[in-house]
């Protein structure tokens, strides 16, 4: 299941995102999307996880969770 989370900081980085996900199941990929012209980041990004029970449970836990200072948005990506 792909997940879209919002909301981030600025500094987090891809392993920041990767650890915060992992202690709910295995995460196959994990990305922050960044402006092509500057290379910062735009404040979201993607995770997948393969099992959809996985990433339902770390939808529940993180989805309002304070992470460098922000409060993340979690959902399930369309």
């Amino acid at each position: 299941m792909r997940l879209l989370v919002r909301n981030m900081a600025r500094t987090t980085t891809e392993t920041d995102l990767r650890d915060l996900f992992e202690p709910f199941g295995s995460v196959q990929s994990c990305v922050i999307v960044n402006d092509a012209e500057t290379g910062k980041s735009k404040g979201f990004g993607f995770v997948e996880m393969p099992k959809v029970g996985d990433a339902k449970a770390a939808i529940r836990q993180l989805n309002g969770l304070e992470l460098d200072g922000e409060i993340l948005r979690v959902k399930r990506s369309t």
